[in-house]
C-alpha cells in the first residue's frame, strides 16, 4: 500500500468514530484516536511509533522515512511541542482495544482511494 499522507489524513477523518475511540465527538473527530490511529498507520506502513508527554497523558504518533505524521493532532486547541520519545506497540495499545483497532482497520480499508 503507498503512503500518502494526504489520503491517509482524509480516509481517518472519515474512518474515526465512537467504535474506535469513546473520545470521538462529531465536532472533534481526531479526539482519543491517538493510540489506535497510530497502531494502525505502523500496521500498514512500518516506521517508528513515537510519543510526547501532555498534561492529559500521553500522545502517539509515527516517524515514517525520518518524518513525523501526527494524523490526530487536530484534536488539540494548540500546537504541541514534541519531544518524540520512541515507544512500542505494548505502550500504544494500553489506550486501544483490539475491537477500536479491527473497527479502524475496517473503516479506514473502506475509505482509502481504490488506487492505494
Amino acid at each position: 500500500m503507498s503512503f500518502d499522507p494526504d489520503d491517509v489524513q482524509r480516509a481517518l477523518s472519515k474512518a474515526w468514530s465512537l467504535s474506535t475511540s469513546s473520545q470521538w465527538r462529531a465536532d472533534n473527530p481526531a479526539a482519543g484516536q491517538c493510540n489506535v490511529t497510530s497502531l494502525l498507520i505502523h500496521d500498514h506502513f512500518g516506521g517508528d511509533l513515537l510519543k510526547t508527554p501532555l498534561p492529559a497523558g500521553d500522545h502517539f504518533y509515527n516517524r515514517i522515512e525520518g518524518t513525523r505524521y501526527d494524523f490526530t493532532a487536530s484534536q488539540f486547541d494548540r500546537p504541541i511541542a514534541y519531544v518524540d520519545l520512541p515507544t512500542n506497540r505494548a505502550e500504544a495499545e494500553l489506550g486501544a482495544t483490539g475491537e477500536q483497532l479491527a473497527e479502524l482497520r475496517a473503516a479506514f480499508q473502506r475509505h482509502r482511494p481504490q488506487s492505494a
